[in-house]
């Protein structure tokens, strides 16, 4: 069985949104953060050193990151329904979307939120982000134009990954300046299993 160590307010929707498309048994240990400093419990250090999440159990591993996670788990379990074929043009293309959603796209995302929580005022981190994030959001938007998904026009992982670059964009009031973009995260939010995670996710972040 697959354990999948949640921590609230955390990249971990994602896997449980792959953990549901893969029909796997799985089950979920959930964490909460520090209500003062924001940062994820000493309890995660027993599981992974570096105390993040999502961190897997599995076959008496763990995998911690959430590309490798979803990479891993697509290749063990689902390599022909939720990524292209291995020698189509396409894969390519799905490995790149899959990574770009924790490489190119997050510094810039996770800078900005953190200077506009922290109500700071430094203008090269400022100036640094607003450019990036602009460069990231509209490449994004254009590479969706005339797409039903990111590629092989079927929900890949690589869909999984960059849907946290969406509530990203979302919560900082960006989609409705991306057409494309917007349409994309309404599709992916109409996804069963993507509807279950959310389910999932409000239950155990309230519950912890």
């Amino acid at each position: 069985m697959i354990t999948l160590h949640h921590l609230n307010k955390s990249r971990s929707k994602r896997i449980i949104w792959l953990l549901e498309e893969l029909g796997q048994p799985y089950q979920i240990k959930s964490y909460q953060r520090d209500s003062q400093t924001f940062l994820a419990p000493p309890e995660l250090k027993q599981i992974h050193p570096l105390g993040k999440s999502p961190v897997i159990e599995m076959d008496g591993q763990v995998i911690a990151e959430s590309g490798a996670i979803t990479e891993y788990l697509i290749e063990k379990y689902a390599a022909d329904t939720l990524a292209p074929a291995r020698d189509s043009a396409d894969y390519v293309d799905y490995l790149q979307w899959l990574h770009f959603a924790e490489s190119s796209a997050m510094l810039p995302l996770l800078l900005r939120m953190f200077v506009q929580k922290d109500g700071c005022k430094t203008n090269f981190l400022e100036g640094y982000a607003a450019i990036e994030v602009s460069k990231i959001s509209h490449y994004f938007n254009d590479m969706l134009a005339g797409k039903t998904y990111m590629v092989a026009d079927k929900l890949t992982g690589a869909d999984i990954m960059m849907s946290f670059v969406v509530e990203l964009l979302a919560n900082s009031g960006d989609l409705e300046k991306f057409e494309h973009i917007q349409r994309y995260a309404t599709q992916l939010s109409q996804h069963t299993a993507w509807v279950k995670a959310s389910e999932i996710e409000k239950q155990l972040d309230a519950s912890v």
